[in-house]
């Protein structure tokens, strides 16, 4: 009984259909090498010129890299150890970009507490439970949100935070003024 695999490998080799790949390998019990011998007796394989010899095990190359191994990081473009190294300077690249952004809570005008926007998303990822009700709480007693540094100053987050804080201020005016 043959494999897919061997299958495959023979056909690869070989140069032949599924079928005739299939048929040789179950007449020669899985043995490849019989396999392709039977296949060059039948005139579906053509014979190694000057005398060489055909092989299943993996070819080298002149730097000693399995072919099939180079085959397939060309097919995918690059290796996977290339792929983690991106991906690990462009997580390196995002932490340098939230340490140099600041998360700031400012009362009356002046800074309280300036936060490094890591250590927010941080904070935010694994301690949303209180962090969301503290800012929330923050807004009503008159902190106001800011967020600071080359990357978000250009943004409107701060005017999105603004409007926050003045919408704080208009339901605490509601809730002092109204008769309760």
């Amino acid at each position: 009984m043959s494999t897919i695999e061997q299958i495959e490998k023979l056909r690869e080799k070989a140069n032949v259909t599924y079928e005739e790949a299939k048929a040789a390998l179950d007449a020669a019990s899985g043995d490849m090498l019989d396999a392709i011998i039977s296949l060059e007796k039948q005139g579906k394989v053509e014979a190694p010129a000057n005398g060489g010899s055909f092989t299943t095990s993996p070819q080298k190359n002149e730097n000693g890299v399995e072919k099939q191994k180079q085959r397939k990081d060309k097919e995918s473009g690059e290796s996977f150890s290339a792929m983690m190294g991106r991906f690990f300077r462009w997580c390196c690249r995002i932490i340098s970009k939230g340490n140099a952004c600041m998360f700031e809570v400012r009362r009356h005008g002046e800074t309280v507490l300036p936060i490094p926007v890591t250590v927010m998303i941080l904070l935010l990822l694994f301690a949303f439970w209180a962090i969301i009700p503290l800012l929330v709480i923050g807004l009503f007693f008159g902190c106001r949100y800011y967020f600071s540094g080359p990357d978000l100053e250009k943004t409107g987050v701060n005017k999105v935070l603004d409007a926050a804080a003045d919408a704080a201020e208009d339901i605490k005016k509601d809730v002092s003024g109204s008769d309760i």
